[in-house]
Formats: C-alpha cells, sequence, structure tokens
C-alpha cells in the first residue's frame, strides 16, 4: 500500500488523445513541470493508432490553444512523454505499460475516459500488477445513481485501497470554492450568527447564459441534477454549512463532509421544479420527446442541529440571463423596526460570488443623509478579485501525486449525495418549457417560500455595459 506521505513516481493517463487531455490535461502538466512537480516519466494510453511523434505534437498543439506555451517547459514536456496505443481490453496493453513503468513503483493512474470503460480499465491494472502501491484518479460523473455509484466503489475498491483512489471534481479545485471554507474558519465573527437562530435562508445559484454547446448526447443522459447538483452544487452547499473539521487533514474534514451530506434530507418530488430551455430538443442527439431537464431548482433541508428548519435553495440552468455562481445567505430581519418607518424591515445578507469573479461581501443598513430616520442598503466588501490565477486540474493533480486527498471525494460522501438525489433523478412528470434568458420556468418561484424570492446574480463587471453592486470599503 502507498504511504500517504509518498509522492507518485509516474503519471499514467488513459484517453490520452481524447478531449479533456486536450483541453485540461496537458497545460495542467506543463504548469506542473514549470514549478518543478512533474520529475518523472508521463505515458499516455489512448485506442487510437498514433506515434510518440503524433502525440507529442498533439501535446503542443493543446499548450498552444491553452497559451502562452512556456518552450523550455513545452520542450521537456514532449521529451517525458510515452505513448501506447491499444485496446483497454486487451491484456497486452497493460503488459507493455507495465515494461514503460521499470522502476517506477508508485504509478498515479488517470482515468479520462467514459465511465463505461472504468471498470475494464481497473481490472486490467489489477491483472498486469500496476495496480499495486499506485494511485487512481477517476472522472466525474461518479455513477449515475446511487446504485451505480455503490458499483463503481465495488470496483475501485477490487484493486486500490480506498486512500488511493483520488475521485476528481475539477469545482472543488476552483480558489474561490477553497476561500469559502476558509473564509469561514479563519474568522470567529461569522460562527455566532451561522445558524438557524439567525439566517432566514441560504440560496445557491449556477447559472450559465449557454446551452449545451453541441453536446446534447450527452446531456441526454445526464440533465442538470445528475451534471451539476448531485456534484458541484451539493459540495458547495457542504462547504457553506459544515462544522469546523477537527484538524486541517483531509480525513478529519471529509468525515465533517460525510456528517453534512447525511444529514441532508433526502429530495421529494414537491421539493424540485425541472425545466427545458426552448429549442433543446432541436439540438443534435435530442430526443423528440425529451424530458430530461437543463434547469432544475429545489428546496434543502439538512436536518443537524445547526440548520434544521433553515431552506436550503439550489438552481441550476443553462440559457439563463448570466454566467454566474452565487451564494447568499440571508439572516433574520430585527425583532423590531425601529427606524425605518417607510420600507418595511430589510435583513442582513452575506455574499459570496465564486465566478466569474470572485466576491465575498456583507450587506447592512445605514441611515441615509437628511433628518428622517430612513435607512438604505451598503454592501461591505471583504474581497473583490479576478479568477483562479492557478487551474483546478494543475492543483488537483499536483495534490494527487503528492497524496493530498483533501479536495476529492471519499466513497461514503459520493454515495451520500446520490441519496439526497435519488429519488427525483428520473420523475415522470413533464418538464415545464422556459425562454432562452429568462431564470428559468415561473414554477421555480414558488419554491421559496419567504417574501423576498430568488435573488438574481447580477452580471460579471467583464460583461458589456456590467457594473459591480455598490458597495462600501
Amino acid at each position: 500500500m502507498t504511504p500517504a506521505t509518498s509522492s507518485s513516481d509516474a503519471f499514467v493517463f488513459f484517453g490520452a488523445t481524447g478531449d479533456l487531455a486536450y483541453k485540461k490535461i496537458f497545460p495542467a502538466l506543463q504548469a506542473l513541470l514549470r514549478n518543478g512537480e512533474l520529475d518523472m516519466p508521463i505515458i499516455g494510453i489512448a485506442r487510437s493508432g498514433w506515434t510518440l511523434e503524433q502525440f507529442r505534437a498533439r501535446a503542443r498543439d493543446s499548450l498552444e490553444h491553452a497559451g502562452p506555451v512556456d518552450e523550455e517547459a513545452c520542450a521537456r514536456l514532449c521529451r517525458q512523454l510515452h505513448y501506447i496505443s491499444g485496446d483497454y481490453a486487451d491484456d497486452t496493453t497493460y503488459a507493455r505499460l507495465r515494461s514503460v513503468l521499470r522502476d517506477a513503483r508508485r504509478p498515479l493512474h488517470y482515468l479520462a475516459i467514459p465511465p463505461s470503460l472504468f471498470p475494464t480499465v481497473v481490472q486490467g491494472l489489477a491483472a498486469s500488477g500496476c495496480a499495486r502501491d499506485a494511485r487512481v484518479v477517476v472522472e466525474k460523473p461518479f455513477g449515475r445513481d446511487l446504485a451505480s455509484a455503490r458499483a463503481l466503489n465495488r470496483v475501485l475498491h477490487g484493486a486500490f485501497d480506498e486512500s488511493a483512489i483520488f475521485r476528481i471534481d475539477h469545482y472543488l479545485g476552483k480558489e474561490a470554492v477553497q476561500n469559502l471554507l476558509y473564509f469561514r474558519f479563519a474568522n470567529t465573527f461569522l460562527e455566532p450568527v451561522w445558524n438557524r437562530d439567525y439566517v432566514q435562508s441560504v440560496q445557491i445559484t449556477m447559472a450559465e447564459d449557454f446551452g449545451v454547446q453541441g453536446r446534447g448526447g450527452f446531456y441526454e443522459e445526464a440533465g442538470a441534477i445528475r451534471d451539476v447538483v448531485q456534484n458541484h452544487l451539493l459540495q458547495v452547499t457542504a462547504l457553506l454549512a459544515m462544522d469546523a473539521p477537527v484538524g486541517h487533514d483531509a480525513a478529519s474534514l471529509q468525515a465533517e463532509k460525510l456528517r453534512l451530506f447525511r444529514g441532508m434530507r433526502p429530495l421529494r418530488a414537491q421539493d424540485v421544479v425541472r425545466g427545458q430551455f426552448e429549442g433543446y430538443r432541436d439540438e443534435h442527439g435530442v430526443a423528440d420527446d425529451s424530458n430530461v431537464e437543463t434547469f432544475a431548482a429545489l428546496r434543502l433541508h439538512i436536518d443537524t442541529w445547526r440548520w434544521a428548519g433553515v431552506p436550503f435553495y439550489i438552481r441550476t440552468g443553462k440559457c439563463l440571463p448570466v454566467t454566474a455562481t452565487e451564494i447568499l445567505v440571508d439572516l433574520k430581519v430585527p425583532p423590531l423596526a425601529i427606524f425605518d418607518t417607510i420600507e418595511p424591515p430589510q435583513s442582513n445578507t452575506f455574499r459570496f460570488r465564486l465566478s466569474p469573479e470572485v466576491v465575498i461581501s456583507a450587506s447592512a443598513r445605514v441611515k441615509r443623509p437628511g433628518t428622517a430616520m430612513l435607512g438604505q442598503s451598503v454592501e461591505l466588501v471583504a474581497r473583490r478579485e479576478s479568477a483562479d490565477q492557478q487551474s483546478p486540474y494543475e492543483r488537483l493533480l499536483g495534490d494527487a501525486m503528492r497524496g493530498d486527498a483533501t479536495l476529492f471525494t471519499s466513497d461514503a460522501s459520493v454515495e451520500a449525495a446520490w441519496a439526497v438525489v435519488d429519488p427525483v433523478l428520473d420523475l415522470p412528470e413533464p418538464v415545464a418549457s422556459y425562454r432562452r434568458g429568462s431564470w428559468g420556468p415561473e414554477g421555480a418561484a414558488a419554491l421559496v417560500s419567504d417574501g423576498e424570492g430568488w435573488h438574481d446574480p447580477a452580471p460579471g463587471p467583464e460583461d458589456a455595459g456590467a457594473a459591480p453592486p455598490p458597495s462600501a470599503h
């Protein structure tokens, strides 16, 4: 078994000629090599009948596409590349891998392949001895439902110890998502109000202003709940609502996240509104009578001492007005309206904008100038900055090579998250149609029980004509 502190000494990635490798893995490898974290053989495996030179040319093209190219790092990367062309079901493919690995004893295997091929490759690695003392990185989705997630975990555990399995969700590698956890537990002022006594509700919105972008066939197999709710948005909810871990190690963090997932009440049909943007059925690969949701809004309850009775409203969708991910924590209004004599009492809020820019802020009421005791809301901005400097894949691959599982998901957490959404994955009720550029079907508004309704994220400042919300620094 590979010790948690030992670093990998070879990087193997299956699906090396695919789209994920082209867009994400090669740029991340160049960045790791530039930082001195990748002094090891890099072995690509795919079914394409390429030569090594073709594979190196593909890597070069990938880096040029990502730009800018670090010529020295690119040349070093190409020198470290090896390529194996072979069928994943053929034993000789793994025999050749064993030969190319030579003296490497702690390889990291990355499965950048369709989930249907995971069992074939994992079993091939085990039978050839390539899984011994190795680690494996598995791309989401981790199953399609609770039953398939359990089946996948059984396959993985047949070849690898749980401590050697890294289920990668690039969303957890984003700087803004990590800062959500840091902001909560590196400061003391939040804790006294971060509970059911002071929080009225929580809203999490992940909006995209584009459609399925030619991936209709994929989306027909997934839908919004499988694609982003079960993983990205429930993970963000866990970071937002979990209790402080007892330590800063991966096991402590994952234990608290798991406790939070297990406190999430399984969803019911009345907790969910599903929508489909107009024109989705015209996309290539989409059925004429498709009932797959491109929009989902849900009301989630967390049955823990801290959060009992506080609704968490989560929504995501394609073809919405903006592309942004934002969290709004709405505090309860003061028990008496002492000053505001015209406007109704208004609550304070905490706002966490995760993309496209990073904003952490709180709203407060201050007196308007003049003789009347009337107030206005201002936003106190704790942090405002542009997007990531380090890519999520660079951070996560580096962590996996070092054996650091902090930003990865455990088997139990994956299954617990599926248990939350499993009851509503394939509802028979037809999806509601909504206009492109709207905030989804009208029925979504009925989920929000308080008087404020949904908080719609504003466009990012990089969007034409948009400006950041008013703030007091």
